[in-house]
C-alpha cells in the first residue's frame, strides 16, 4: 500500500520551523531508506504532503509517530491509502 499523509501546522509557522532543521534531517534519512519518496510543504505553508512507498499501516504509523514534528506536536497528520497499482518504473 501506498500512502499520502497530509499534515497541518498547529503552530504558527515560526513555531514549526524551529524544529524544521530536525525535521528534514528525518525526511532525508526516510527519502534515503525509500519510506518517503515525495514530500513537501504546501503552498500556503499550512502544512505539507508526503507520498510513502510500499509500506504497511504500521510501518507508516511508525514513520508519522518518529517525526519531530509530531514529537513536538506541531501537526495534525491525514492518512490516504491507496493501492498503487499503475507505477512508475522503479517504484
Amino acid at each position: 500500500m501506498f500512502h499520502v499523509l497530509t499534515t497541518t501546522y498547529l503552530q504558527p509557522l515560526d513555531v514549526v520551523d524551529q524544529t524544521r532543521p530536525a525535521h528534514i534531517a528525518w525526511l532525508e534519512d526516510e527519502v534515503a531508506a525509500g519510506r518517503i519518496v515525495l514530500a513537501g510543504r504546501l503552498e500556503s505553508a499550512t502544512g505539507a504532503v508526503l507520498v510513502t512507498g510500499d509500506l504497511t499501516e504500521e510501518e507508516v504509523e511508525d514513520l508519522i509517530a518518529r517525526d519531530p514534528y509530531t514529537l513536538a506536536n506541531l501537526v495534525r497528520c491525514e492518512r490516504t491509502s491507496f493501492n498503487g497499482a499503475f507505477r512508475a518504473p522503479g517504484l
